[in-house]
């Protein structure tokens, strides 16, 4: 089922949660709705969802206009963080919960929905465990039935709100892959709230990044990590580093040095701007005639097949503190000095000279 959003302002007590937000979803696709609190990305699932109602805009499901249908009438399934289940009932009990309270003439028989109840417990890995009750089950568990609770009415949108949030790290890891393969066999629609970027990039076909009610970019995880489109998904998509700059005679330069950099074709042209590139994104430079960046190192410390080095690059009484990744064999010693240059970086014009 495809759905599209178009145009979505959606105001809490005239206060724009959501401004002209626009989005195309494709039949079948898995997206992740990915921002900080308070970038609006539960805002829009529940839109979609139907517990909301936008102020302006639409939303379709497919070629029909669903904005003011109910959640029963747009047939979606809904998986909360804190999974919802009901503790007095069964876990094949919860299953079926959907299907049971359907009115008389949309009820299935009782026989259909214990063959639903089997089918769905079996393909959520859950076999066996059908008689037992929420407080008896692991929080990976627990998750894995209120899936299956939402798939068993034959939702034609899929959405979850932070659906791994509540569980520590290690389950969290072991419920996505479980998740991606589930669609993979489904082909549901499946529209997830997250603010766990990594739990994006794995996840998701493409990520809608947002901030401030509004979308900042939609691509796949190579997109949105290699091609960010603004400063705040280059700072909010892994890490990275920004230094103010100024392009001058076609020369980046910071605090007046060059940095051995120029701009590229689409880079902000001349005057104030501000240059980011990731840790990883940096070659060492030996020769004290090339144009580089020139730090001390403050701190470095051990990750795993690299290390991490903090280096002031400020002149005396202008401190600015950046992390690079250094080979292991490096000089890394507090207060050595290190030359290093980007090999891969994004300069943004400064809203204010722009």
């Amino acid at each position: 089922m495809d759905v599209s959003v178009k145009n979505i302002r959606k105001e809490f007590d005239r206060y724009p949660a959501l401004n002209d937000v626009s989005l195309d979803i494709r039949s079948g696709e898995l997206i992740a709705l990915l921002g900080p609190s308070g970038s609006g990305k539960t805002t829009l699932l529940r839109l979609i969802a139907g517990l909301e109602q936008p102020t302006l805009g639409s939303i379709h499901f497919g070629a029909e206009d669903a904005s003011h249908k109910t959640v029963q009438e747009r047939h979606v399934g809904f998986v909360f963080q804190h999974y919802a289940l009901f503790r007095h009932m069964t876990v094949a009990d919860n299953i079926a919960f959907g299907l049971t309270v359907r009115p008389r003439a949309e009820r299935p028989p009782k026989a259909e929905i214990r063959r639903r109840v089997g089918e769905l417990l079996d393909m959520v890995q859950l076999s066996g465990l059908e008689k037992r009750y929420p407080n008896q089950l692991s929080g990976g568990q627990r998750q894995r039935v209120a899936l299956a609770r939402a798939m068993a009415i034959e939702p034609k949108v899929l959405l979850l709100d932070e659906p791994f949030g509540a569980l520590d790290a290690k389950v969290r890891k072991e419920l996505r892959r479980w998740l991606r393969e589930f669609h993979d066999r489904t082909g549901h629609t499946t529209v997830f709230v997250t603010h766990d970027q990594e739990e994006a990039l794995e996840l998701a076909d493409r990520v809608v990044v947002m901030s401030q009610g509004k979308i900042e970019q939609v691509g796949s995880s190579d997109d949105v990590y290699d091609r960010p489109n603004s400063p705040f998904v280059f700072s909010f998509i892994g890490d990275s580093a920004s230094l103010p700059v100024r392009v001058e005679e076609g020369c980046i330069r910071f605090q007046g040095a060059p940095v051995g950099i120029a701009p590229r074709g689409g880079d902000a042209g001349e005057g104030a701007g501000t240059l980011f590139f990731r840790p990883q994104d940096v070659t060492l430079v030996t020769d004290a005639g090339t144009p580089a960046l020139e730090g001390r190192i403050a701190t470095s410390r051990r990750l795993a097949g690299t290390r991490i080095a903090d280096i002031d690059i400020g002149r005396p009484g202008e401190p600015h503190h950046v992390e690079i990744e250094i080979p292991l064999d490096a000089q890394a010693a507090n207060g050595a000095t290190l030359r290093f240059r980007p090999t891969r970086w994004k300069l943004f014009a400064d809203e204010a000279a722009s």
